[in-house]
């Protein structure tokens, strides 16, 4: 079973790309967008 983990971030538009593009290759995957704050999630790390 795949174990997520959460981050929220402000979006910013005058530097949503750059944002959102950082995030991503940070390993986050958007989810969701609401009132200007970008929800994010990625696979946990083996901790074994």
């Amino acid at each position: 079973m795949t174990r997520w983990e959460y981050a929220t971030a402000p979006l910013i538009s005058h530097a949503l790309q750059q944002i959102l593009n950082q995030w991503g290759s940070d390993g986050w995957e958007l989810v969701g967008v609401a009132e200007n704050v970008a929800y994010f999630k990625r696979p946990l790390a083996d901790e074994g």
